[in-house]
């Protein structure tokens, strides 16, 4: 489903005298505002593949992942062999929401029975998948979707979760956390705030102090601060306003804000029918007026390339 709600995690644990920032281990200043500007949904659609690379060109867009699952899968890959250094990581997938556009898994269906719904493609909901999926066939179709996209040539620089999915029970976090490791990649986790416990005790119960001190142990670093969809808008001031009101409250630390980005076309239009707001995420992350604003602000934009390779060192 689309991202509906604007979710702000500001960091808000003390850190001791001597806990390095995640900021500094980059190489900044602790009082930096550091930017990781995230295009979710690559891969999707053609129209999202569209919109991703050209954004990219932009330079504001830093990165991104891949739906491997996805149709349009080939055509990212592609781009990715053609851009070795291209900042994509693999957006790892168990569901297919759309009404009409729809997935399976990359695994045989036959070895995944529990991922599948009466239509033979992957569930809609999160909610499907806590309920119905095994463990052992969701970390043997995670593990097919990192493998897939390496066979593709890609080289993936982080991992994450679509809708959260990885989220909703403790054995699907300790599979996310288990291939992160196994394959080198750092996973993407923000920092356990006490306002971002309280958000997910409901809706992503694998989340809690308890998980959270057991990832920190596993070496993977935390964002200070995830932003997550401005949700629905009705013209592109209204998403201008609000992304730079966002922009305008960073607080120091490695911010991230997530991005889903479409072109105004016949194919995204086909997909949802809140494709305009992809499409607006496209034109305010375009733009030499957004540019201006992270300049003026003294933010600085990072990838997760740069955590990959910190992460890599530890």
């Amino acid at each position: 489903m689309e991202c509906v709600f604007f979710i702000t995690f500001f960091l808000s644990l003390a850190l001791s005298d001597n806990e390095v920032t995640l900021a500094e281990k980059l190489g900044y200043n602790s009082s930096d505002k550091l930017l990781i500007i995230h295009a979710d949904d690559v891969g999707m659609s053609h129209s999202a593949n569209i919109a991703t690379v050209d954004a990219f060109k932009n330079e504001m867009v830093t990165c991104g992942s891949i739906m491997v699952p996805c149709p349009w899968f080939p055509e990212i890959a592609a781009y990715c062999r053609e851009n070795p250094d291209a900042d994509l990581g693999i957006h790892l997938t168990l569901t297919s929401e759309w009404k009409y556009y729809r997935w399976g898994p990359v695994s045989s269906k036959d070895k995944v029975p529990s991922l599948i719904d009466e239509e033979g493609f992957l569930w809609r909901t999160s909610a499907q998948v806590q309920q119905s999926a095994k463990p052992e066939e969701v970390e043997l179709e995670l593990r097919a979707q990192i493998e897939r996209a390496i066979e593709f040539g890609i080289k993936p620089t982080h991992l994450d979760t679509h809708m959260g999915t990885v989220f909703v029970r403790p054995e699907f976090l300790e599979i996310y956390c288990k291939l992160g490791k196994e394959y080198g990649i750092p996973i993407m986790m923000p920092k356990p705030t006490p306002e971002l416990l309280e958000y997910v005790k409901n809706s992503y119960p694998a989340l809690s102090e308890n998980t959270f001190d057991k990832i920190k142990k596993m070496n993977f670093p935390f964002l200070d601060n995830l932003v997550t969809g401005v949700g629905p808008r009705k013209n592109l001031e209204e998403s201008k306003i609000a992304y730079y009101a966002g922009l305008k409250n960073l607080k120091p630390g490695v911010n991230q804000i997530i991005v889903h980005l479409g072109m105004n076309d016949s194919e995204m239009e086909g997909i949802t029918n809140n494709y305009m707001s992809r499409y607006y995420d496209y034109k305010v992350f375009t733009d030499p007026e957004t540019q201006k604003i992270i300049k003026e602000l003294d933010i600085k934009l990072i990838g997760w390339k740069d955590i990959k390779k910190l992460y890599n060192t530890q």
